[in-house]
């Protein structure tokens, strides 16, 4: 039947909640072709980082790859940013293997916790916190993750077998066995790292294809470009072909990705106890074992995620839902620990691979889900012969365009005070990824505070002395202003009367009404007056509310000024102060 008029269509609001919805109707065969390359591309990474990251949380081997698939595919349905891809990374697998003690049981329910976390902050919509994260703060960081992820793969290039994660101790270790190197891994690398850089200058320097070219250069135009766009795969699949050809001919130079234990997780609850020789380990025991790492483990993952959407949005001119992003994550986590995943987060280096593949939208996760799933089940002997050397060339050539060395001498021209936080953010992520993000919105938030607490004071000198507050007035500011106002009415002479003027002044809180109180007082003491001038209206409704003794007010400066501030035998316009104060309150 029709709808009844006034009836408001629910479309906006599933619309919201399910972004799948917004670019579904609009998909396309070319955006399914660049789809299936990005995720094949990353589908193909994942599965040798996964085994990777599972060692680095302690964890058997499956459990890495039982991390992988969950999210690709909630991330399809629920996530805002096309580029990005969940699952385990290098920071969250640090963070399990020191809140779960190399339990696969701790992993999965701290997995299931973190994501009830992160659902409740999506419902209530606590994703504005996360706007505090300024753009020196998410330019020091993926510069930074940049350089760490970069050199994290050299090892992998020159084929070197148990360097530490630490950046600085990766380093020196890196250096010091130098000439463990292995030929055949910094051959194939280097050649990869090649390869790929003259294809991606190869496709940013192609000319587009004109209708009215000949059929042959309008086929040679698509093959270059499907080359260009499909080199990461291109570059994965030649290495693995030359990785055979070695071992069928009974030598094998390179380092491979090695076999993959076969077999599908089961779909089940995660377990809330846990068996131990002397007895059971109840839930709550678990919890407190945990402890605070069950706060640290769904906001650092909250926090990586959206610092890397965010930096890739801002790449591609699109915006993000922060409260989604939580909504994507929880219900990633939480359906992740059911197939033994242990916390995911937005991964960067993947999610660079998945950008640079060309991809258009979230669908692409379903391929390296599905991916996963078949490496899983059936395809685990076509993934031993991937060299680990064309992986790290791969992530490599992703991540390195991240590095914005640009930024240093913009925010130098710009506003050199934001050169603490992208220092402090870009320093400290060699330390700890997760210290440095949250040094730098801590250094971003004192930076802010501090314009809050100082706002800048315009003084015109005249028959009266002329104040103008270039921002609203909180109650950190209050002190600033008196202390500017005292210093210039007692320190002139004579000493004069002051006009304020509130122009740029929307909004006041009551402890600026208190120090206001305190400064009409203080000059009344020393025989000076106070006067207020162009108050916008929902300021004025404060002042007059609160009854200030000898408050008084004029529609602008000039006004005040020609009435000699704030004298009460002016003979021009005077001061509002027979205004009725319930015509301005609301009833």
């Amino acid at each position: 039947g029709r709808r009844e008029r006034g009836q408001s269509c629910p479309c906006p609001e599933v619309r919201t909640r399910l972004p799948v919805l917004r670019w579904l109707p609009r998909y396309s065969l070319a955006w399914l072709q660049l789809d299936l390359i990005a995720g094949l591309t990353v589908g193909l990474t994942v599965v040798p980082q996964a085994l990777a990251y599972a060692e680095v949380a302690g964890l058997p081997l499956q459990y890495g790859l039982y991390s992988s698939f969950m999210g690709c595919f909630v991330y399809c349905f629920l996530g805002t940013a096309k580029d990005v891809t969940l699952g385990p990374t290098a920071i969250m697998s640090l963070l399990v293997s020191s809140y779960t003690f190399h339990e696969p049981v701790y992993a999965i329910l701290l997995a299931f916790l973190s994501g009830c976390i992160q659902l409740a902050m999506g419902l209530l919509h606590l994703g504005f916190l996360l706007d505090f994260i300024s753009c020196p703060v998410i330019k020091g960081f993926t510069s930074a993750a940049s350089v760490t992820i970069s050199f994290n793969q050299i090892k992998n290039i020159l084929g070197l077998q148990g360097i530490p994660r630490q950046f600085f101790l990766q380093v020196y270790e890196t250096l010091r066995r130098i000439r463990e190197t292995r030929a055949g891994d910094a051959i194939l690398g280097l050649a990869c790292l090649a390869a790929l850089a003259g294809l991606q200058a190869m496709k940013s320097r192609l000319p587009r294809a004109a209708c009215v070219e000949p059929l042959a250069a309008r086929v040679s135009y698509l093959i270059v470009w499907t080359s260009a766009t499909a080199r990461n795969a291109l570059v994965v699949l030649f290495a693995g072909l030359v990785a055979y050809s070695f071992q069928v001919m009974g030598s094998q130079p390179l380092t491979l990705t090695g076999s993959i234990p076969r077999g599908l997780p089961a779909f089940r609850l995660p377990r809330f106890s846990m068996a131990a020789p002397n007895g059971t380990i109840p839930f709550r025991s678990m919890v407190e074992d945990m402890g605070v790492g069950l706060a640290v483990v769904p906001l650092m993952g909250l926090l990586e995620t959206v610092a890397i959407a965010k930096a890739f949005a801002s790449q591609n001119n699109y915006r993000i839902d922060p409260n989604q992003e939580l909504l994507a994550m929880g219900f990633a986590n939480i359906l992740g620990s059911f197939v033994s995943s242990y916390p995911i987060t937005g991964s960067f280096g993947r999610t660079a691979v998945n950008a640079q593949s060309g991809v258009c939208t979230p669908a692409g996760g379903l391929v390296t889900g599905t991916l996963v799933l078949l490496s899983l089940a059936y395809l685990t002997s076509l993934f031993y012969y991937i060299p680990k050397a064309a992986l790290a060339a791969v992530i490599i050539s992703a991540v390195v365009p991240l590095f914005d060395a640009g930024i240093f001498r913009t925010l130098w021209r710009v506003k050199r005070l934001d050169l603490v936080p992208l220092c402090v953010t870009f320093l400290l992520c060699f330390w700890e990824v997760q210290y440095g993000i949250v040094a730098g919105v801590l250094v971003s938030g004192i930076l802010l505070l501090y314009s809050i607490a100082r706002p800048p004071i315009k003084v015109l000198e005249g028959d009266v002395l002329l104040l103008q507050p270039g921002s609203s007035l909180h109650f950190p500011a209050i002190e600033c202003l008196r202390d500017a106002v005292c210093s210039h009415a007692l320190a002139a002479s004579p000493p004069r009367s002051i006009i304020l003027d509130c122009r740029h002044i929307s909004s006041i809180d009551y402890t600026v009404v208190v120090g206001l109180a305190e400064l009409l007082q203080e000059l009344r003491k020393h025989g000076l007056s106070l006067a207020f001038c162009s108050l916008q209206d929902p300021v004025l409704q404060v002042l007059l509310s609160a009854d200030l003794e000898g408050f008084q007010h004029f529609p602008s400066w000039e006004e005040a000024e020609r009435c000699g501030g704030a004298d009460p035998g002016c003979g021009g316009a005077a001061p509002f102060t027979s205004t009725s104060e319930s015509s301005l309150l609301p009833a």
